[in-house]
């Protein structure tokens, strides 16, 4: 008989757990870093390859969009009757949707983590964000060309153009070239004009 008693117990704490929601913890040193989704890529990972299918609203799934505002919230669902599982504290931070439901969509962070936002928490602009370690900004899209300035991780940028490896970036005035793997913000062979 305790033998069942323990078995039911285990079996109710481990409910309880699977029922309990995320626990998020923000790091006070990066405003704009959001958790981790399991089997998600590593910072600065390549994104998967894009599917290219039209969504609800006619525009390609998935695309890169960026947020709006300084303060955007990211919910478990789409709609306010879902939590918020995630406040992003960065305007412009360049964020992937992946899918749309009415006036929500789906976005997949630099750091793979996914949720959904309001479209009103959305704009076109093009944004990319600069991952991994300090980059060399280039005067000319190679690698031996002049060096314009070193940039550090997480700066955001203007997406201007992209050929090949490269793509032309605008920072506070500033255009230059960087790798297309030294930041988050564009699909490795998308075109942009």
């Amino acid at each position: 008989m305790a033998r069942h008693v323990r078995t039911i117990c285990s079996l109710a704490a481990a409910l309880l757990l699977l029922q309990a929601p995320p626990t998020i913890a923000q790091d006070p040193a990066r405003q704009d870093s959001a958790k981790q989704a399991p089997g998600a890529p590593a910072a600065g990972a390549a994104p998967a390859r894009r599917a290219e299918r039209p969504g609800r609203t006619g525009l390609p799934l998935p695309r890169f969009v960026s947020l709006r505002a300084n303060e955007v919230n990211l919910r478990t669902g789409p709609g306010v009757r879902y939590p918020i599982d995630w406040v992003y504290r960065r305007r412009d931070l360049p964020v992937e949707i992946i899918d749309e439901h009415q006036t929500w969509r789906r976005i997949r962070d630099w750091e793979g983590t996914i949720g959904w936002v309001h479209q009103s928490m959305l704009q076109g602009a093009r944004k990319v964000m600069v991952t991994g370690e300090p980059r060399t900004l280039r005067k000319l899209p190679e690698r031996a060309a002049e060096p314009i300035a070193k940039v550090e991780p997480g700066v955001i940028a203007r997406l201007e153009t992209c050929e090949e490896g490269w793509c032309e970036i605008s920072i506070d005035g500033l255009s230059g070239w960087l790798e297309r793997h030294e930041f988050y913000g564009v699909y490795p062979r998308e075109e942009v004009e």
